[in-house]
């Protein structure tokens, strides 16, 4: 006698594959990262990152209008600013370039998508820390919270739906769920990175932001060993108001998304980082690997260990693939 169980049943065709499939990938769960730069009149090739951007913020519209087109869930926006100081001050600018690009981006696409914006000092000081340093050359966290605060605001203002605190500051939640409900910004919501780690996958993601950082950031982001840690700064952060939660990197830490979506109440995000982009980019101009079959793969890992939305520079290109197959 054969085998009473013979699994490879439900592989054997392409309609069975279908049929039992227990993750999909839909436009809708996909959000794109984009960066705009100041002044620029032009898109901007980022040699470290193939096919993505620093936008002008006429192509900045374009790149949100078809979003809307192909029904991402998100835009999440970066501002390069071509002026720096020591505290970041054109975040708080209303006319600065974040601010600006967030305007625009709303005026172009209303509600018809959400619009997030990336909450953080580092693409905005001279240090390229994420925070204001103190007199040892430290960042300061509660002097710091204070800009977060006024920041929130500012971006609320500007016409964000989402605000992506990813500075790793304690307390940063709870601060600025607090600036906008006393603004009356009630119904803009906080994505809480709230499990980011101190990655060595972040370094395509300096050029595109014209990062001046030296040394590194292991004072604040998580270390990449930890595990109960980040379940500590989950309920934290949950404590403090987040109405949406992520874990950065996504492919190396595919256990605590795991970790994190078996623990958290809200919805959970993970960010597709700029090194697990452009891996999968030089290995397949190599051809060491089929670029399509990689990227949908790697998107679907990440969807698997249980992320509910996945921020991702393939999102636009996946969309257009999705479309291809279901009309």
């Amino acid at each position: 006698m054969g085998p009473v169980h013979r699994p490879r049943r439900l592989r054997s065709s392409p309609i069975m594959r279908a049929h039992v499939r227990e993750t999909h990938l839909h436009p809708s769960q996909l959000i794109l990262p984009v960066f705009v730069r100041e002044g620029a009149t032009e898109p901007r090739p980022i040699t470290a990152m193939p096919g993505v951007v620093q936008h002008s913020l006429d192509s900045l519209r374009r790149a949100a209008a078809e979003a809307v087109e192909l029904g991402l869930g998100g835009i999440m926006i970066f501002g390069v600013p071509t002026t720096l100081d020591a505290t970041g001050s054109g975040i708080v600018d209303d006319e600065g370039i974040l601010n600006t690009a967030l305007r625009a981006v709303r005026s172009e696409v209303g509600d018809d998508i959400l619009v997030m914006a990336d909450l953080c000092l580092d693409e905005f000081t001279d240090h390229g820390h994420c925070g204001v340093l103190d007199e040892q050359g430290r960042v300061d966290n509660d002097a710091t919270l204070e800009l977060y605060a006024q920041a929130a605001v500012a971006q609320a203002r500007a016409g964000a739906h989402v605000l992506g605190p990813s500075g790793m500051m304690d307390g940063q939640v709870g601060v600025i769920r607090g600036a906008l409900d006393r603004a009356g910004f009630i119904d803009v919501s906080v994505l809480a990175y709230s499990v980011k780690y101190a990655s060595a996958f972040y370094g395509p993601f300096r050029e595109a932001v014209d990062s001046t950082l030296t040394g590194d950031r292991k004072a604040y982001q998580m270390d990449p060993a930890n595990r109960r840690e980040a379940l500590r700064e989950l309920r934290l952060d949950l404590d403090e108001g987040a109405d949406m939660v992520m874990v950065k990197p996504a492919m190396s830490y595919l256990d605590m998304v795991r970790e994190v979506a078996d623990h958290s109440t809200v919805p959970v995000s993970a960010y597709q980082i700029s090194g697990e982009y452009s891996m999968i980019q030089a290995a397949a101009a190599n051809g060491w690997i089929d670029r399509r079959a990689a990227i949908e793969e790697s998107v679907l890992s990440i969807r698997r260990a249980g992320a509910d939305t996945v921020l991702t520079y393939f999102a636009a290109e996946l969309a257009r693939w999705w479309r291809e197959q279901n009309g």
